[in-house]
């Protein structure tokens, strides 16, 4: 009989950031890319920083911001403008070889009970150029919708910014 892995969300610690760091590479350009001192400023800036474990392993991250965050993100500062209050994920990674397996759902329904509380939406942004096909079908399931779009980088990138308003 096969040994049943355990999985857990639970706050990061500094000790993981180093594998963070090693996933959020890999996950590049879905994501953007951060270095070691980016990493540690949204480390102690965020309102929300979980991790995704497998047994001892972190296959997983989520970062979420609260508004008034010294945070030069174009998206974020979106956000910033057109809500008073929302909990902005920057960025969720989880490993490729764990992708499809429930775990993007699991950190949003904990990420929805964590905000609930406090902020009435969760906002974020999915890429349209590159397009990242997956991560706008999932979601669109999960019931974000789209309440803006720009470029960035210079045009190089198109974002669809999405919101989750709390039920």
């Amino acid at each position: 009989m096969e040994k049943q892995k355990i999985c857990d969300v639970r706050p990061s610690t500094v000790n993981e950031l180093p594998q963070i760091l090693e996933l959020n590479k890999a996950a590049v350009p879905a994501v953007n890319f951060l270095n070691t001192q980016q990493v540690r400023n949204l480390f102690s800036q965020a309102e929300y920083f979980r991790s995704l474990l497998l047994d001892q392993d972190v296959i997983g991250f989520l970062i979420a911001l609260a508004p008034g965050v010294t945070y030069e993100s174009p998206n974020y500062r979106w956000f910033e403008l057109h809500y008073d209050r929302f909990l902005y994920v920057d960025r969720v990674v989880i490993d490729p070889s764990q992708q499809g397996n429930g775990f993007g759902r699991m950190f949003y329904d904990k990420l929805k009970e964590f905000a609930r509380q406090k902020f009435p939406r969760i906002a974020c942004e999915v890429n349209l150029r590159p397009k990242n096909e997956s991560s706008l079908r999932f979601h669109r399931r999960y019931g974000f919708r789209q309440v803006g779009v720009q470029e960035t980088e210079g045009g190089a990138k198109q974002v669809s910014l999405l919101a989750y308003e709390m039920p």
